[in-house]
């Protein structure tokens, strides 16, 4: 028995309202973890609440890959394969990060509050030489890595690889493939083991979206399949994918399921850092499509003009041109790394998910709009009497129909916007516009008819996620107001100060050209105005926040109004951070945090 109102409800409990049920899901095993309060056994736990309703990421997730496992079965049996009993959705998920010195992480307030720089200027250099990723790991950085990896073993989590990432001081994980549910559990071990260890040694794990402006930030591939009881993966396309009904079937299916519900896949990724990485040049575009590759499109080409495919292209040999290097297999296609949902010959990455959110919604949302189209699909082919016939044109119809959701070029581009656009296909920017796809009589059906929410489940879930974004701009905003007025402002007023009696010396010597100093006093005392003014006005915004109901209107106050203001307040901080000696300025700058670890 837990606290059920003291966990966010969304309105489905009242303060008075206590009791929680927990019960453990014995099909994530129970693990010990050993750590200063000594050896906990901890135990992978669903949570409701007194009447009934999930209060976890954990109840949704089961009751989802319960709706996919039946009506995947019913598609192997129509198929022949009735060995089948049981179809298990798989997942492996990427973990991106920063690792930083933690003496510098504490000495910048914002790190410790948000978990991002709400200030900082770029250094001379970023991640323009592309010389990071992949190369040579740092050996303080190697330690941990070895640690982290020893420590995961003996939790029950097996990395698998690790890297360094485009920007400098990101590095990236990744977990073997599971069953989904014990992926989940995996990755919340992950991250928070990630902490712990980094920790010990002396740096500061960051698993924020956007930790720093104006280099890459980070994300989570959710790498995603359908495995069943005897083996066969119902994404695996085999060497001639045209000739493989099956395989079709299912891609049809995962077309229209994605179509249809792009919005709820858009939103399943939704925390309020991933607003500042989703289509900047660094990640997915906000706009749901699917790559699937040259070969598969082409297959899907030749049904939709001609009602047959009749061949599949082919990947070749990759010679390299040096007698001691082996020619090798060249895939049939290429892989697209804009793409939010491709095809990765035998899985489908869905690469929106943020660094920090947990991958269990993203699941929820791709099992139960599939387990909704294969249970369409099942039902008309089960009540046909010539399936050959009915499976073709039903795979004919639904490539079709759902053709505009394919993809396969630069989704970094405005012209890709505009054609999104053109198809009619949704574009939901940021979190708070994402969020009534929740709750919308489209949503409640579909997770109603599976059983994975309920309609109040699904309206408590939208009043926390709009909650949790107000909340997580509020806590930003005031953030900024606190270093502006506690440190920066303090800091520019004794560079001013010092600058000011430097001139002033000068001048005490005889007629020496001081207007270098003057133009840099000019400059940094108009910016210090311009810091005053924009902090006043964000503070008195802030100030407002009360008079917005909780829930859409005070997201919509935080997104259209603190937002912009705290990007206002940026602006001349940074500008700043280039002029004042940097003994006087108070935090440490991105150079300082990114290139010294």
């Amino acid at each position: 028995e837990a606290d059920g109102s003291s966990f966010p409800s969304g309105g489905l409990r009242a303060t008075f309202e206590a009791r929680g049920y927990t019960t453990w899901d014995c099909t994530s095993p129970a693990f010990l973890k050993k750590d200063a309060l000594g050896v906990t056994l901890c135990i992978p736990t669903a949570f409701c609440s007194y009447g009934g309703e999930a209060l976890d990421k954990k109840t949704p997730l089961l009751r989802s890959m319960e709706a996919i496992d039946k009506q995947a079965v019913r598609i192997f049996h129509l198929f022949g394969n009735t060995a089948v009993k049981r179809v298990i959705p798989s997942v492996g998920p990427e973990q991106e990060y920063f690792l930083v010195d933690r003496e510098k992480y504490l000495q910048r307030k914002d790190l410790i509050y948000t978990g991002r720089t709400l200030f900082g200027a770029m250094p001379p250099k970023g991640q323009e030489m592309d010389d990071h990723y992949y190369g040579v790991i740092r050996e303080r950085v190697g330690a941990f890595m070895k640690e982290l990896n020893e420590e995961l073993w003996k939790l029950g989590v097996a990395a698998k690889t690790q890297h360094n990432e485009v920007a400098p001081a990101q590095h990236e994980l990744a977990a073997i493939y599971t069953k989904a549910n014990l992926a989940v559990d995996h990755n919340q071990i992950v991250m928070e083991t990630m902490k712990k260890v980094a920790s010990r040694r002396g740096l500061a794990c960051l698993l924020h979206e956007k930790p720093f402006q104006g280099v890459n930030g980070s994300g989570k591939h959710n790498n995603w399949s359908l495995t069943s009881d005897t083996g066969i993966n119902m994404l695996e396309p085999g060497v001639t994918p045209h000739e493989n009904i099956q395989f079709l079937l299912v891609l049809a299916c995962i077309m229209k399921a994605v179509d249809v519900h792009a919005d709820l896949l858009r939103q399943s990724a939704a925390v309020p850092g991933n607003d500042y990485r989703l289509g900047a040049q660094e990640a997915p575009p906000a706009i749901i499509s699917i790559f699937v590759g040259e070969q598969i499109e082409d297959v899907i080409d030749q049904l939709c003009s001609t009602g047959s495919a009749t061949h599949s292209k082919m990947g070749g040999t990759l010679r390299t041109g040096v007698t001691t290097l082996p020619d090798f297999d060249k895939d049939a296609t290429d892989r697209n790394r804009t793409s939010p949902f491709a095809f990765t010959n035998n899985k489908f990455e869905f690469r929106m998910v943020g660094s920090s959110d947990s991958i269990s919604s993203a699941n929820v949302v791709l099992n139960t709009i599939v387990a909704e189209a294969f249970k369409e699909a099942a039902d008309i082919l089960e009540a046909s009497d010539d399936f050959p016939t009915a499976v073709h044109d039903l795979i004919k119809k639904l490539l079709s129909e759902h053709r505009r959701i394919i993809f396969n070029g630069n989704g970094y581009t405005e012209e890709w916007v505009q054609e999104a656009e053109r198809r009619g296909l949704p574009n939901l920017k940021c979190m708070v516009d994402s969020i009534p796809s929740l709750v919308t009589e489209k949503a409640v059906k579909l997770f109603g008819d599976f059983g994975v929410y309920t309609r109040s489940e699904l309206y408590a879930r939208a009043e926390i996620e709009y909650e949790t974004y107000a909340k997580s701009v509020l806590v930003e905003a005031r953030t900024m107001s606190d270093m502006a007025g506690k440190q920066i402002i303090p800091a520019v007023i004794k560079y001013t100060t010092v600058l000011a009696e430097s001139i002033n010396q000068v001048k005490a010597v005889g007629p020496i050209d001081v207007s270098v100093q003057m133009d840099l006093l000019k400059k940094a005392s108009k910016l210090l105005k311009e810091v005053n003014s924009t902090m006043n006005k964000l503070s008195k915004l802030v100030d407002q926040i009360e008079t917005h109901p909780e829930g859409r209107d005070r997201a919509v106050f935080c997104r259209e109004k603190l937002v912009p203001a705290m990007e206002k307040l940026r602006e001349p901080v940074d500008e700043l951070e280039m002029l004042v000696d940097k003994d006087m300025w108070p935090m440490p700058s991105y150079g300082d945090l990114i290139f010294e670890v």
